[in-house]
């Protein structure tokens, strides 16, 4: 299959573990609001933590547990930050944020509940080590890390530098990618070095295509508000590296993101295009 066949195979199987985890639960406004959180993803994290765990030959359910997990955490952030006293976006996903659908206690009680059953499902791996990642790549000192300080950027008097975005970005966004593509290694006990430098790569690129959507992209395509970093005067890799110099830096952590496949030959060559996916997607 190509690329987005795969990735879209991975969504089908992740979204049917997270409706099963839904499903158990009591029916309630909370579970409508998360399962409207969940709908409409890419499923990209979920993607690279499915095939970390096949490279490594871990069971498909514990897999499949893993990459929900990442799935329900990355929506509840999505859902914190699109409120009013974050990001206060109205739409997410091609549909209306949680908190315009529903109302802003059920966006945060939403959020609250997905963060709490991420954990559920990674417990159902049976590796603690994983959760206590899976936290720390969370938390404050991972992604939660990343976002006071995208907030505390908003105020400043001058400008972050480019080696203070890097530093937030590693945290906003990054932290995610490692731990899910290091969740196949770190189940199978084995050595996660090369999808740790895979995912820091993998993690900058992303962002860096992120900033560049937000300038040249196409609202109704990436489903969400763009240009609000450029209205708030943030500095973004594209205001400080300009548009060119940021697609070319994008290109050379791809190159360098593939390149740290290398000591799993052929067998990674999903990955290899799930990074190019990375800087030539549209939403």
């Amino acid at each position: 299959m190509s690329f987005p066949d795969d990735l879209s195979a991975a969504a089908i199987a992740v979204a049917g573990r997270l409706a099963t985890a839904l499903d158990a639960l009591p029916p309630s406004r909370v579970r409508d609001a998360m399962g409207h959180a969940l709908h409409g993803g890419k499923c990209l994290r979920g993607y690279l933590v499915l095939e970390s765990c096949a490279l490594h030959d871990v069971d498909r359910a514990r897999a499949l547990s893993a990459a929900a997990a990442i799935e329900a955490m990355h929506a509840y952030s999505l859902v914190h930050d699109d409120l009013p006293a974050m990001d206060d976006d109205a739409m997410r996903r091609g549909r209306p944020t949680v908190h315009i659908a529903y109302d802003e206690a059920t966006a945060i009680l939403a959020g609250d509940a997905l963060q709490t059953l991420a954990f559920e499902l990674c417990a159902q791996t049976g590796d603690a080590a994983l959760t206590g990642a899976l936290a720390r790549a969370a938390g404050a000192q991972g992604m939660v890390l990343g976002q006071a300080l995208d907030i505390e950027a908003e105020t400043a008097p001058e400008p972050l530098t480019l080696d203070q975005i890097v530093h937030l970005q590693q945290g906003k966004t990054g932290a995610l990618f490692g731990w899910s593509c290091t969740a196949g290694p770190m189940l199978a006990g084995a050595d996660t070095a090369p999808l740790s430098a895979y995912a820091e790569a993998l993690g900058l690129a992303f962002q860096i295509a992120d900033d560049i959507l937000d300038t040249e992209g196409d609202a109704a395509t990436a489903g969400k508000r763009l240009q609000k970093d450029a209205e708030a005067g943030k500095a973004t890799f594209v205001s400080l590296l300009g548009l060119q110099a940021a697609k070319h830096r994008a290109a050379g952590l791809i190159s360098q993101a593939c390149d740290a496949l290398s000591p799993y030959g052929a067998r990674a060559d999903s990955l290899r295009q799930a990074a190019r996916f990375v800087i030539s997607r549209d939403r």
